[in-house]
């Protein structure tokens, strides 16, 4: 449920020139130069509690009576927009909430992501109802033109009018105008073209929601749409296709949730599998993780760090056991696949000093301390590294980049102690990271495929870590 979306268009239909463009939308987090619409998790159109927001800045739009049924309707979208994590994106570092100006790279140039405070100006103060709703549900910005599809509005379509109305009275109520001007992109022409990002959109975008009975009552349909939905979770976990739409949008297929790569870490599979996916964590091991960034069998990395940061920490505990219920679920891609078990050869060896191989050294001099020659960790403090799905994910491109980059745990105030993990980039080559990543991913029970030095030196590459030391 990582918010760092990444978006696209058909290949058949488009010109060359189009499909550079196709990739841009891919990778782009936000792009148009007017306005984009929020991302994150829904809330159904009952009013729901308010949670802790940031204090506002002096010349915040006067707030009704808290007893107005307006205050209320910006109240729910400032819940909405804390659960959504609209501000990571449309937030630059030390920049003004919302204001935009976060740069966004991309293969063929950077984009900048788009002021939305209430400023006339430079922001969507000008914006109605109707082209706030055109933004986020429909992919398409004030003055026309087709927004970059990494702003997910494929999954907000199913977001119903009753809550992009309440989003919609918060951006322009409870939200400081910011006199920010859009950065262009950084992209040449004719990849900087937007017409053909109109026949992705026609292709891809689902029809809109509308406001249909609620079923939140049912939290496995409370769930759904708020993974579904705002909280667009297919955006980084369903893998793309061949014009880099999400392969699936809904549970309808298997494919739905079960994996992608973003910013160079592999958003996990949500799915019910057994291996790689959510099939041995609980209901609660669900809630405590987006409550607190960690739970007994994993913490949270890479984006999903700011999501639980920023985000589903604020999020009321109804909300988050629906989401939890909706993804348990989810069946599993492979239904045949069977538990892994703990298997203490490997402990016994490393204990003994009888493993000789690098992947072993390796790991007794840089990992076991924290994280035990039993590959256990210590609970909810260094992660278990014994049967962990997230090490017997096929793909190793989330273990390659913490290894080399390392990692930071979320503050929140359900476990407010911060812990992190350095980056050993400049300490291991290739062959130490794939040797020692190999070990890990064939000890103590776990069974995933080998790391290779090409992998990992493609990973250094890609996430532009410290050029591997010379021995």
């Amino acid at each position: 449920m990582i918010r760092k979306t990444m978006m696209k268009r058909s290949a058949g239909m488009l010109t060359a020139g189009a499909l550079a463009l196709v990739a841009v939308a891919a990778w782009a987090q936000n792009g148009t130069q007017n306005a984009t619409a929020p991302s994150g998790a829904a809330v159904s159109p009952v009013p729901t509690p308010a949670v802790p927001a940031a204090p506002m800045a002096a010349g915040t739009p006067q707030m009704p009576a808290a007893n107005d049924p307006q205050a209320q309707l910006v109240k729910q979208g400032e819940y909405l927009a804390r659960a959504a994590d609209c501000a990571a994106c449309h937030t630059a570092p030390k920049g003004k909430p919302f204001a935009g100006g976060l740069p966004i790279a991309s293969p063929i140039g950077t984009i900048y992501s788009t002021n939305i405070t209430p400023d006339k100006d430079t922001g969507i103060g000008s914006y109605s109802l109707e082209d706030f709703d055109k933004a986020v549900r429909h992919g398409i910005a004030k003055n026309g033109s087709t927004l970059y599809p990494a702003m997910p509005y494929t999954s907000y379509a199913k977001v119903r009018p009753a809550d992009v109305k309440a989003l919609y009275a918060y951006f322009m109520n409870g939200v400081q105008p910011v006199a920010q001007a859009n950065k262009a992109t950084d992209i040449p022409w004719p990849m900087s073209m937007r017409w053909p990002l109109s026949f992705w959109r026609k292709m891809f975008a689902p029809a809109v929601a509308a406001d249909a009975a609620s079923t939140d009552n049912d939290p496995i349909s409370r769930g759904r749409y708020l993974v579904e939905g705002l909280g667009h979770c297919s955006a980084c976990h369903t893998p793309r296709g061949i014009a880099l739409q999400e392969k699936a949008l809904t549970d309808d297929s298997t494919a739905f949730l079960s994996g992608g790569v973003v910013d160079n870490f592999l958003a996990k599979n949500l799915r019910g599998d057994v291996t790689d996916g959510l099939g041995n964590w609980s209901e609660g091991d669900i809630t405590a993780f987006l409550k607190g960034g960690r739970n007994d069998h994993s913490a949270a990395f890479g984006g999903m760090t700011d999501v639980v940061q920023h985000s589903t920490q604020y999020m009321n505990d109804d909300d988050l056991a629906a989401v939890a219920k909706y993804l348990k679920t989810l069946k599993p891609v492979d239904p045949n696949a069977k538990a892994l078990a703990y298997d203490e050869t490997a402990a016994k060896a490393l204990r003994a000093g009888s493993d000789k191989s690098n992947g072993a050294l390796t790991f007794i001099d840089n990992c076991a301390a924290c994280h035990r020659s039993t590959g256990k960790g210590y609970t909810q403090t260094f992660p278990t590294l014994a049967l962990s799905s997230t090490v017997n994910s096929a793909d190793p491109t989330s273990l390659i980049h913490i290894v080399l980059r390392g990692g930071e745990m979320p503050w929140t105030k359900a476990a407010p102690t911060h812990y992190a993990m350095p980056g050993f980039d400049d300490r291991l080559t290739d062959q130490d990271v794939a040797d020692v990543l190999t070990f890990v991913r064939s000890s103590w029970g776990n069974k995933a495929p080998a790391v290779t030095a090409a992998q990992v030196a493609k990973v250094r590459k890609d996430v532009a870590a410290a050029p591997q030391p010379q021995r």
